[in-house]
């Protein structure tokens, strides 16, 4: 079956996780991603976090599926060569170096675009024109620049970042999207262009939830903090708070059954008002529906704390599936906070192709989170990732169109790997 991006392909300088995430997924919908990597050394994340060793890390593997690899050493002069055969015949180059480091290595827009007048050249960088943008940075920093830190925690509490990645995964998805666009453009002018997407804009953007609450604060108070309720004054800035939900309807994570063992033994509840009645017939405070103090979400803003200490006496009787069970028989809004293990083992996960199991004839098999978006047109498979330099020579001969000969002069030249040694006679 045809892929949504069959007949697309990527040349694919991005490292670590941020460029790897984007390319991966163009990838997943059918592009033919081609990995440049340095001979002998490869991306970086090949050798990070190992847990088997001398085998590719599931670092390197998990952002890597369905990919292609050719080593190449960009400083030699043949190594050029083949560079500039690559962007005259791929679709989009997609880089996350450093600021800079593209230019140097001689290859600016400009000349790219000299090159291959269609090419779309799209960037990962950490921060965009400003003060800041010859900054490193990495996912923790964007976190921490693009607002998403400042708002996590508890209010009494450091900045915190949080397990998901939004500052480098997130920004790889945010670059696909106008990578795809680009492209879709591209079909109206015949021309490529420029595609940036820095990570400090795209935390921010996934983060704007608060910066909507920022702007609230200058007409009063945030009611659906659990502070207002608590009295507590409002600063300057949205402040950090805890699992207060952040969509206007109180929500809070509370004990389940098991709690005192098991470190994920919570659900998320949220106390939205349209089944507000159907919350106080479950936790059998049936009162509620009708008393002055409980029966409209006004009234409630000030006893959030005993609402939810209420709430929580009746979710610690039952595990934390029975409780999502009977509320969602009522419609209550709840999620179970679920472990790493319970989601590698959760079968309606493998059934739909949201979590897989990959075979690696290095590794052996192991899980990967598949792709996360689904065509009904253009189902997605899931590949192993490359060795390194595993595809060096089909794609100097397959796509590049380059003879024996050609090959061999390459690889003697060093730009492959390293030269060969003659043999004694």
């Amino acid at each position: 079956m045809t892929k949504a991006l069959t007949g697309v392909r990527i040349l694919d300088f991005t490292h670590v996780q941020s460029g790897p995430t984007c390319t991966q997924l163009l990838a997943w919908f059918g592009a033919d991603v081609i990995k440049v990597e340095r001979p002998g050394v490869g991306d970086i994340t090949r050798g990070q976090l190992q847990d088997i060793p001398n085998v590719d890390s599931l670092y390197f593997t998990m952002l890597n599926h369905n990919k292609r690899s050719i080593t190449l050493d960009t400083k030699n002069a043949k190594g050029k060569e083949v560079l500039t055969a690559l962007i005259k015949s791929c679709d989009v180059l997609v880089e996350n170096f450093g600021p800079g480091v593209l230019d140097r290595m001689g290859f600016p827009w400009e000349k790219i675009n000299s090159i291959n007048p269609g090419m779309i050249v799209a960037s990962i960088k950490g921060f965009g024109p400003g003060p800041y943008e010859d900054c490193k940075v990495y996912e923790n920093v964007a976190q921490c620049t693009g607002g998403a830190a400042s708002t996590t925690g508890f209010r009494d509490g450091l900045p915190l970042v949080t397990g998901a990645q939004i500052g480098d995964s997130g920004t790889g998805l945010h670059l696909a999207l106008g990578i795809v666009a680009a492209l879709f453009q591209r079909t109206r002018t015949g021309r490529g262009q420029r595609v940036t997407a820095a990570m400090q804009d795209g935390v921010l953007n996934l983060a704007r939830v608060k910066l909507r609450d920022q702007q609230r604060l200058a007409h009063g108070p945030l009611t659906e903090y659990s502070q207002f309720g608590e009295g507590i004054p409002f600063g300057e800035a949205v402040p950090r708070a805890g699992n207060d939900s952040g969509g206007g309807q109180p929500g809070r994570i509370l004990k389940c059954k098991g709690w005192e063992t098991d470190p994920n033994a919570y659900i998320y509840f949220i106390t939205q008002a349209p089944v507000w009645e159907k919350i106080c017939d479950v936790i059998g405070e049936p009162t509620w529906k009708t008393h002055p103090d409980y029966a409209k979400p006004a009234a409630r803003l000030s006893r959030l704390n005993d609402i939810f200490a209420r709430i929580e006496q009746w979710t610690m009787t039952k595990t934390k599936f029975e409780a999502m069970e009977i509320l969602n028989k009522d419609d209550i809004p709840c999620g179970p906070i679920l472990s790493m293990k319970e989601l590698a083992e959760d079968q309606s996960l493998r059934a739909t192709g949201t979590v897989v199991e990959v075979d690696h004839p290095t590794r052996g098999k192991y899980l990967s989170v598949g792709n996360p978006i689904k065509l009904s047109d253009s189902p997605s498979e899931v590949t192993r990732s490359p060795l390194l330099g595993e595809h060096t020579d089909e794609i100097l001969r397959q796509v590049l169109g380059f003879s024996d000969h050609q090959v061999a002069e390459i690889h003697d030249s060093g730009a492959l790997d390293p030269p060969r040694k003659q043999a004694a006679e």
